[in-house]
């Protein structure tokens, strides 16, 4: 190395070091001592398990509030109307649209920020079909939906401690609903919301960091007509925690955890179906830009498998631009003559 040649672009400030990150070991990553005793599989389980408890907890506790306050108002609206109703007969909207947005919000907000730490399930459906789909591991998932039971009872616990009035952000069938109604609503209301889930987190593709916006509006619109019949679970911990808060379950509680979970099998089973078929033919080129199109030359017109229309890794497209520097002047594709690059298609969080 010429010793008059800076090791790094700029200059040094006086009395300020600056550090080579060119000469540091790749292979060494500082970290906290904290859990550095435990096999770094078990400490990756313990820190998901912890995102998953805290993650869960956050997301319904905000729902939980705007809940609480929705029924409070149309409770006390009631009171002042001198309605004799105890059950309503006709949905209030204001009162529904009001829950829908804090359950389909306080998820796209608290996914978005755990995602990152232990993926943002916080639903024990939502984690079963990740597992089924091969997202998660079955121990990561065990994990996981061990922690978001423990968050959904801290989060109800704190939303009846803190909150005046009568609790209720329980689930319960709606006036005329039977039990094999609120159990099929359940699944079918579950299947959109674990399915979306698939196709926009669990598939990577360029829409994937903003994934959490699109899962908080399934859940928005779901929540939207099932809150008025069976309380819009889609979530068994949702209704397991409220439950163990007041120290009691209703008689058709299973149905909060049967339908969810077969709402999750139906989505996995529409999955797996539409991979079978390798759907990603039928609409190539979502994730390519249009320089990308021209420079890798995908045939659409003869695309059989999802390889074939696989956008490539950032690898693949750096080395077919240090190949052809044309590509960055904008050369179309009659200009360029480029190999077929053979790409890999990327699973479920890969």
């Amino acid at each position: 190395m010429n010793i008059q040649e800076p090791s790094t672009r700029g200059f040094n400030l006086p009395g300020m070091r600056r550090t080579n990150t060119r000469k540091q070991d790749i292979n060494h990553t500082p970290r906290s001592r904290l859990l550095d005793f435990l096999p770094n599989t078990l400490r990756n389980h313990i820190i998901a398990g912890v995102g998953e408890a805290f993650g869960t907890a956050a997301f319904l506790f905000l729902a939980f509030s705007g809940t609480q306050v929705a029924n409070a108002a149309a409770e006390a609206q009631k009171q002042a109307g001198g309605s004799q109703h105890s059950i309503p007969t006709a949905p209030d909207a204001s009162s529904l649209m009001f829950i829908s947005l804090s359950f389909g919000f306080s998820l796209a907000v608290t996914a978005w920020v755990f995602f990152r730490i232990s993926g943002g399930l916080f639903n024990p459906a939502v984690t079963l079909g990740m597992a089924l789909i091969g997202a998660v591991t079955w121990v990561r998932a065990l994990v996981a939906l061990i922690s978001q039971l423990f968050g959904a009872m801290a989060a109800a616990g704190i939303v009846r401690a803190l909150f005046p009035g009568t609790f209720a952000v329980t689930t319960t069938l709606g006036n005329g609903v039977s039990v094999v109604r609120g159990l099929f609503i359940e699944a079918l209301l579950t299947a959109v919301l674990v399915f979306t889930i698939f196709m926009l987190a669990a598939e990577k593709h360029k829409g994937t960091f903003i994934a959490p916006i699109g899962i908080g509006l399934a859940l928005f619109v779901c929540e939207l007509s099932g809150v008025f019949f069976t309380g819009g679970s889609l979530n068994p911990a949702r209704s397991f925690g409220p439950c163990v808060a007041l120290g009691h379950f209703p008689h058709y509680h299973w149905i909060y955890w049967v339908g969810p979970g077969l709402g999750s099998l139906l989505a996995v089973a529409l999955y797996r179906f539409l991979k079978l078929l390798e759907y990603e033919t039928a609409n190539p080129g979502q994730d390519f830009d249009e320089k990308e199109a021209e420079v890798l030359d995908v045939d659409e017109e003869h695309a059989y498998t999802a390889k074939d229309v696989a956008r490539p890794d950032a690898l693949e497209i750096s080395r077919s631009r240090s190949a052809h520097p044309n590509f960055a002047q904008g050369g179309g594709g009659k200009d360029i003559s480029l190999p077929q690059v053979n790409a890999v298609c990327r699973g479920p969080f890969t």
